[in-house]
């Protein structure tokens, strides 16, 4: 049987093939012929229409001359340059073949109608002197009323001809018109001619397989009438067979649940158990970074504060040496160093800025800072006066921030980092955004070079795990990185 649906499936193929193809070529032939015909009688319009307007552009012009002769006004406005420089034109694309208007129309024109245009020449050139002449204010009225005379003795032969021209166009038009009508009688006939031989040759010998097929499956059918009952009786057999093996399927399933939720919630305390670690070690980690602050300011800060005020009373004192003095000087600025950078570490162990003023002020001037200690442009949008959150939550985000902006400036050789901030009622996102090289989103080997980066992004993504919030990493390779976190402020306003 395979064998006779390949046979009956390639000779259908075949046959509708042929006619569809044939049928096809014959409809879009003639769209294409009344395509063409239809933007080719659009153009003949056009052209008519200018070939028209020669003539009332003409009767216009005699007009204006005669009454700029006589000295008297008109109540046409346009000016008389304008409509010469129009009527020349039109004349001279009309006979060259080209007419520029809105567009370039193609001027179709037979060689009869080449003879019209050379025998039109000489009036128009005599014509259209004699406007420039009396359009001239240099020209003596005498001259401009030898000119009025050669106007009026050439302007009936010029419309006369000019009227040829218009209806010698219009009769070409519409003669292509009426070859585009024979020309879709013949693939008319062309196209029910196919359908005839198709029904013929194609059709009808396509009905006698067909039938012969039917035939051959009928006889076909009642030997796989006869098989079905033989398996009938072998399907009872097989139906008590899958009922002991559904009975043992849905002891395998129920064990497989069993044993999928016993995992799940192995996983999910292991996950709590992970959870509570993480947060123990941020929360002393934070704790010690507190600690460690607050012992810089207050300690190592203040005895720096205090050398460096011991020092100021001593450049009153007289040097011998002008050596002595300039290694004063250098120790003098050395302690406003030290002083200098040991209160940006406290500052960046614990800002102080972030529970006094809160996530906005404390993300700007971090902005700030590193734009002055890396010279990285570091633009930071958001606002610096919102609700405040509670201490765990502003701390966590401005360690991801700080976390996000380090790897940026050490790894992403980046030229300008955003730093966005947007809080909503009951939401926040905080995004970075560099225009640095990126990277191929995947999974790195821990051998690799830049794994502090890796350890970076696991306690970014810990961090966030501990707000409850959603942590989305977008890269390509020379298309920067995008760090965005989403948090619910649901319960975690202060």
């Amino acid at each position: 049987m395979s064998q006779l649906d390949q046979q009956v499936a390639s000779r259908l193929t075949r046959f509708y093939m042929i006619a569809l193809a044939v049928i096809a070529v014959l409809s879009l032939s003639g769209l294409l012929f009344i395509k063409r015909t239809i933007s080719t009688h659009y153009d003949d319009s056009r052209v008519v229409n200018v070939a028209g307007r020669q003539r009332m552009l003409s009767q216009r012009l005699t007009k204006r001359a005669i009454l700029r002769i006589q000295g008297l006004s008109t109540a046409d406005t346009v000016a008389t340059d304008s409509l010469l420089h129009s009527w020349s034109q039109s004349h001279i694309q009309l006979r060259n073949g080209t007419l520029s208007m809105e567009k370039l129309y193609t001027v179709r024109k037979s060689p009869r109608l080449d003879s019209m245009f050379t025998r039109i020449e000489p009036l128009f050139q005599s014509i259209y002197q004699s406007f420039l002449r009396i359009n001239d204010p240099k020209t003596a009225n005498e001259d401009k009323q030898a000119a009025l005379r050669v106007i009026l003795q050439n302007e009936l032969p010029f419309l006369q001809q000019m009227n040829d021209i218009v209806f010698q166009f219009d009769t070409e038009s519409f003669d292509r018109v009426r070859q585009l009508e024979r020309i879709e009688w013949l693939l008319t006939v062309a196209t029910l001619l196919t359908l005839l031989i198709e029904g013929l040759f194609i059709f009808r010998p396509v009905v006698n397989q067909t039938r012969h097929v039917i035939r051959r499956l009928a006889r076909s059918e009642k030997a796989l009438q006869l098989a079905n009952n033989h398996m009938e009786i072998t399907n009872r057999e097989l139906e008590a067979t899958n009922q002991n093996l559904a009975a043992s399927n849905k002891k395998l399933v129920d064990t497989q649940q069993e044993l999928i939720r016993t995992t799940q919630e192995k996983y999910q305390l292991q996950l709590a158990e992970d959870t509570i670690r993480s947060a123990a070690l941020l929360e002393g980690q934070e704790e010690e970074r507190r600690r460690f602050a607050r012992e810089l300011h207050d300690g190592i800060g203040q005895m720096l504060t205090g050398l460096k005020l011991h020092a100021e009373k001593l450049k009153s004192t007289s040097f011998t040496d002008e050596k002595q003095r300039f290694r004063f000087s250098e120790l003098c600025d050395l302690i406003a160093d030290t002083i200098q950078t040991t209160r940006q570490i406290s500052y960046n162990l614990m800002p102080s800025t972030l529970s006094d003023f809160g996530l906005g002020s404390t993300l700007q001037l971090l902005a700030e800072q590193t734009t002055r200690s890396t010279g990285i442009d570091v633009v930071f949008s958001g606002p610096t006066d919102a609700r405040r959150l509670n201490p765990a939550m502003e701390i966590g985000l401005y360690r991801i921030a700080q976390e996000a902006l380090h790897n940026a400036v050490k790894y992403a050789d980046a030229q300008l980092i955003k730093l966005t901030l947007q809080q909503q009622t009951n939401k926040l996102v905080l995004t970075i955004d560099d225009d640095g090289k990126g990277f191929v989103m995947k999974t790195v080997s821990t051998d690799e070079k830049p794994l502090r980066a890796i350890n970076g992004l696991t306690n970014m993504r810990t961090r966030t795990r501990l707000l409850n919030g959603v942590l989305t990493i977008t890269s390509k390779p020379k298309k920067g990185t995008k760090v965005r976190i989403s948090v619910d402020l649901s319960d975690n306003l202060n």
